[in-house]
């Protein structure tokens, strides 16, 4: 089925639907947004004698909700032009606008009369070829579709999204059993290709597959809370990173996505799934509903099972009992905080699993429940394990789904656990154990495959062709070679890879070192190099804790050997023989984005939060950042012979330490040229790097030519040095803030030279240097990197 998709249109302008029109403009689809028509005038419309015919007030519920989009936070959109994408109107005098959309999403409040009213009032405007679909957490996709036209239903099915729609990766398909397989494999498609999202088939149950598992989970652990007498805290403390969950860990989790919500999908399970073997356990306990009816939603409300406190960072802890918010208390478990230095999670669960203290007590009540549910929902929810642990990763940020961790604790010993608790396995479980397996998940022919419900059958495990495992790759005898810090993988077709592997893949000598190797081993064997690397994200930045504690011993030569290295290794990626292309990730902050502006391309991920921040630290970038970025803007001049305006642009964007909050901004900042690129779906950024090194090689690549650089001399220097006299004596910078500017302005305009002149990239790379050495000298640039390390926070001094 050919199926562009020129035009979207969504009905309901709620959070969600607002959310779900921005993703899509982020993917540069054009979108309608339709609301219902108020029924009350605001005090403004009265104040300006508008009617209940107006289109202002009409539309108003619409409009509202595409502002509210700028907003929020996180961002849902990579940048505010993209606003320009989505047009507005009513569910009253604009259905006949649904002509125009190709595919038409229903995204209105989770309940079913509602949902059903709105998508037969639909349906007669949508072409004969336009896809219709229901964004629900778990509704009944076939009560929908009964209602609709014969013809349409074979066009229907549901796309559940997860909120915050860009920022979460998973997509649930579920089609009914009219749904045309054409259609659902084309919108799987256009949901992985164009949306960038992890696509999961569900079947239609209540709650799909990641809400009835995750959700399940959440529920557990409640009950452990109870029974154990943990707070609140604790419990946080006991299930994010520790079980090799997100940060939010279940209470932070629920204050994200509503209190309301969370009561909806529990009940919805507790009404719809009477075979559910643990659909007691849905029933939402007392104090969730009290805080519903109280109007404690989480975040969206400004209070849930925490709150910030107005004008501090104080977080505050609800106390459930009385709904009264309390200082929070510290959660200290030995168990957790030995196992913070564990890096593979896996190994981090069992080990805290595997102990006698309370927390690993705590640990396993909370976890073995959930290994139960998702092994006996199997052939239910899902068709296989591996759909059930994708849709978890993606839809809950574990870090392994629920049969992953199993294997991680042992797949037998966990079985007789499970089995001495007293907790159900079902017979697909059964047969495995008879049959004498060791694991889940198995190796077969070189391709992994994972359990399904029918006794003894495992399936091919899903795999993204343009996806690479650096792990599976290195275990294939392709890592060229390798330091503490970093490594060389072979990519296939002639492109080497310099991956990046420290901790926070930091920035250090073995870094370095393993860059000029790279560059050298490019040149006499491949065709191209590619820098990447699979970490959270792609570089912090550089060994701050080695340059204080150099500085503070003293050791000036040293430090100036480091930064003679860094320079080094990015010239040397610039002037590399063979193309060099970077495809960042996540944070590339300070030394992570100067290696990308070495590269000769860019294709990034759309999530790269990109920025040369040293002037926190109270230094300037001294790896080449200060130039690389200089000249990016003044090639961009409109007027060469104007300098000025590059010098400001670079100045205020290295001054005040700009991070882009996308792929997109980092364009408009310059950390991205016109020509780099991007992937929405951020796991295929190397592969399409890997695409851009070999299209520039076969082009015939050359090394880019040594040219002068423009530069405005003392005239800028002056220039920039007013403009930090006025916000010192506004009280908008310190005088330390002045002093490093000044720093900075010195390095831009090329030094102590009449203006304007040129000098070459070499001088003015001595001028980074020798700057960052001169402020790392001083007292307060040390206090402000030993604030980065401690709190991970700037200091203002």
């Amino acid at each position: 089925m050919t199926w562009p998709v020129r035009r979207i249109a969504v009905l309901g302008g709620g959070v969600m639907g607002g959310a779900i029109a921005a993703q899509f403009a982020n993917a540069g689809v054009p979108s309608l947004v339709l609301d219902i028509v108020p029924r009350e005038l605001t005090p403004a419309e009265q104040a300006l004698g508008l009617g209940f015919a107006d289109r202002r007030v009409r539309d108003r519920l619409a409009v509202d909700a595409v502002r509210a989009l700028l907003k929020q936070k996180p961002a849902p959109l990579f940048s505010e032009e993209r606003l320009a994408l989505i047009a507005t109107g009513n569910l009253e005098d604009d259905l006949p606008r649904l002509r125009e959309a190709d595919w038409v999403i229903e995204v209105v409040k989770e309940d079913l009369d509602i949902k059903i009213r709105v998508l037969t009032a639909a349906a007669p405007h949508l072409r004969p070829d336009a896809v219709l679909s229901s964004n629900t957490s778990g509704l009944s996709l076939a009560a929908m579709a009964a209602a609709l036209p014969a013809p349409l239903r074979a066009r229907f099915l549901g796309t559940h999204f997860f909120n915050p729609p860009r920022y979460m990766r998973l997509v649930e398909m579920i089609p009914t059993a009219d749904t045309d397989p054409a259609v659902l494999a084309a919108v799987t498609e256009f949901g992985a290709r164009r949306l960038g999202k992890g696509i999961v088939p569900a079947r239609d149950t209540p709650n799909f597959i990641a809400n009835r598992v995750g959700v399940h989970a959440m529920m557990a652990t409640v009950r452990v809370m109870t029974e154990l007498g943990l707070t609140i805290e604790e419990i946080d403390a006991l299930t994010g990173p520790a079980l090799a969950r997100p940060r939010t860990a279940t209470f932070r989790l629920a204050d994200l996505v509503g209190l309301d919500t969370l009561l909806h999908v529990a009940e919805n399970v507790q009404a719809a799934a009477p075979e559910d073997e643990c659909r007691d356990l849905f029933a939402p306990p007392d104090f969730l509903r009290r805080m519903v009816a109280a109007g404690l939603l989480g975040r969206k409300s400004g209070g849930g099972f925490y709150r910030k406190e107005k004008g501090s960072d104080e977080i505050l802890t609800l106390d459930l009992d009385t709904l009264a918010y309390r200082p929070q208390k510290s959660a200290q478990f030995a168990e957790i905080e030995a196992g913070k230095a564990i890096a593979d999670p896996g190994a981090r669960v069992l080990a805290l699993v595997s102990g006698r203290g309370r927390a690993a007590q705590a640990a396993w009540k909370v976890l073995a429940p959930t290994l139960s549910y998702a092994a006996m929902r199997l052939g239910g929810i899902a068709d296989d394990a591996d759909a059930i642990d994708r849709a978890i990763r993606w839809g809950f940020n574990w870090e392994l789904g629920p049969f992953e961790t199993w294997d991680a604790l042992g797949f037998r010993p966990t079985a007789e656990r499970l089995r001495a608790d007293g907790l159900p396995l079902p017979a697909w479980v059964d047969a495995l154990l008879a049959a004498g397996a060791q694991s889940l998940y198995t190796e077969i022919d070189g391709v992994r495959h994972g359990p399904t419900a029918v006794a003894g059958a495992r399936a091919p495990v899903w795999s993204d062709p343009r996806v690479f495992d650096f792990a599976r790759l290195r275990g294939a005898g392709r890592e060229v070679r390798r330091n503490p810090g970093a490594s060389l993988i072979d990519l296939g077709d002639g492109v080497l890879a310099l991956e990046f592997h420290a901790k926070m893949n930091v920035i250090g000598q073995d870094t370095l070192t393993m860059t000029l190797a790279a560059c050298d081993e490019a040149e006499r064997n491949w065709r191209a190099l590619v820098v990447a690397n699979q970490g959270d994200n792609f570089s912090a930045g550089a060994n701050l804790a080695l340059l204080l504690q150099e500085a503070i011993e003293g050791n000036w030569s040293d430090l100036d050997g480091i930064v003679r290295l860094f320079q080094r290794a990015t010239d040397r990626l610039e002037q590399c023989a063979v193309p060099v292309v970077v495809a960042p990730h996540g944070l590339a902050l300070g030394g992570g984005c100067e290696f990308t502006l070495a590269g000769d391309a860019v294709h990034a991920a759309a999530e790269t939060y990109i920025g040369l921040v040293e002037f926190g630290a109270g230094v300037v970038p001294a790896g080449g950042g200060c130039l690389r970025l200089y000249r990016r803007h003044v090639a961009l001049l409109p007027d060469p012979g104007d300098l000025y305006p590059a010098l400001r642009r670079t100045f205020e964007t290295i001054g005040l330490a700009r991070v882009a909050t996308s792929a997109e901004e980092a364009r408009q900042l310059g950390f991205l040229r016109p020509q780099d690129g991007w992937s929405m779906d951020g796991a295929q950024r190397i592969a399409a790097a890997k695409d851009r090194a070999l299209a520039l090689a076969n082009a015939g690549y050359a090394p880019p030519a040594a040219a002068p650089v423009p530069v405005m001399g003392r005239a800028g220097v002056a220039l920039i040095e007013t403009v930090l006299y006025n916000l010192e004596a506004a009280g908008r910078a310190s005088a330390h803030d002045r002093k490093v500017g000044r720093e900075l302005a010195r390095v831009l305009s090329g030094g102590d030279v009449p203006g304007p002149t040129t000098i070459s990239a070499r001088h003015l790379l001595d001028l980074e240097r020798e700057a960052f050495l001169r402020l790392l000298g001083e007292r307060k640039t040390l206090e402000r990197i030993q604030s980065l390390l401690r709190t991970g926070k700037p200091l203002r001094n």
